[in-house]
């Protein structure tokens, strides 16, 4: 798969990294935020080719997200660059592949990311999303 994203694309995950990013600010639990927000409808009117809530900055969607759907308060807290990282590659996957959030997100759950972090933040974020997807599919087969 070789599809370059668009400067238009990768705005749109820089303004996924931060919405996960302003969880903290919140002061959300980070697991079930992620899962959350990954299974809600704000995701997918994300997913859409176009939305204007897409351009309406990461403030804005969380409290579009906070009147559709409560989140656990701060449990488990990611740090900052783990969920942004997580929020930009679960934006860029629809944007390369046209998965669905809730798809995705079933094949690398809020924890997978966070292990995943170390090594993989570094990667090609394509590769990143290729080597996701192949421990997914070794986990499935067992």
């Amino acid at each position: 798969m070789t599809k370059i994203l668009s400067g238009f694309e990768r705005q749109l995950c820089d303004i996924q990294g931060r919405l996960f990013e302003h969880s903290l600010i919140k002061g959300l639990d980070s697991a079930d935020f992620m899962e959350k927000f990954m299974k809600s409808k704000t995701c997918e009117f994300l997913d859409m080719p176009y939305d204007r809530l897409q351009w309406s900055g990461e403030e804005y969607i969380m409290e579009n997200l906070l009147e559709e759907i409560s989140i656990l308060p701060a449990g488990e807290v990611f740090n900052k660059e783990e969920l942004f990282w997580a929020g930009y590659v679960y934006r860029y996957w629809h944007l390369f592949t046209g998965e669905s959030g809730l798809k995705i997100y079933a094949q690398a759950k809020a924890r997978r990311m966070k292990e995943c972090y170390p090594g993989f933040h570094a990667l090609d974020i394509a590769m990143a999303i290729e080597d996701l997807k192949e421990i997914h599919c070794q986990e499935s087969a067992f």
